[in-house]
């Protein structure tokens, strides 16, 4: 198939491996790049990969939940709490699945702690301890974004923020959020693109990465 150009040397180059982005692609593409890694015995990670086209991959590991499937080996366990995934409310939980599922194909178990958004701020604030114990924070909140900016001012570590889609009107499909998250006055935030959990997952390997013991 002339549109395959693995990357197979990404581990060795970067550090975490070859993932492909099933949205765009139609299923015989991507039956095609799932039986070109099976014949190669490799590891990979699709995602935004619809249960429908997944249901035709024999022996993939998919959850419907964040749309992402593995296949071939996952990475030896090389951490377990070093990163914790909060969400601002229920809705933002597929956004924050993909990034739990990114960090587990690569070896890291995350802690996740689910609808603790600036609504009702009592609810991050009885839990703020345990999420301080992480190196790195990944916060995913739609409408204003701000869960970002609080966590920010309140825990040491890394904190990745992920704006989502979710909200009315003039939160613009994510717009909004992401602009409140750059904007934000809580110093040193990285900031990945709208629904982005992939993109979060990575950026907490980088690090995860460049500062392993």
């Amino acid at each position: 198939m002339d549109e395959l150009d693995f990357d197979w040397e990404r581990q060795s180059r970067i550090g975490f491996g070859e993932a492909v982005l099933c949205e765009g692609k139609t299923p015989n593409q991507i039956e095609a790049i799932f039986a070109r890694v099976r014949q190669r015995g490799a590891s990979c990670l699709f995602t935004r990969l619809d249960a429908e086209v997944a249901a035709r991959l024999a022996g993939l590991d998919y959850d419907p939940s964040s749309r992402t499937g593995f296949v071939g080996e996952r990475a030896a366990s090389r951490s377990s709490g070093a990163v914790c995934i909060l969400t601002a409310g229920t809705s933002d939980a597929a956004v924050a699945r993909e990034a739990e599922r990114t960090l587990s194909f690569h070896g890291h178990q995350s802690s996740m702690i689910f609808d603790v958004g600036v609504a009702g701020l009592h609810r991050l604030m009885r839990r703020l301890e345990e999420v301080r114990g992480h190196k790195v924070v990944i916060v995913v909140a739609g409408m204003d974004g701000a869960l970002a900016s609080v966590v920010g001012g309140q825990v040491p570590g890394v904190v990745i923020a992920v704006p989502t889609s979710v909200g009315y009107g003039t939160a613009r499909g994510g717009e909004t959020a992401l602009a409140a998250m750059l904007a934000s006055c809580a110093a040193g935030l990285t900031v990945v693109n709208i629904d982005n959990g992939f993109g979060a997952a990575c950026a907490a390997l980088r690090h995860l990465n460049t500062f392993a013991d």
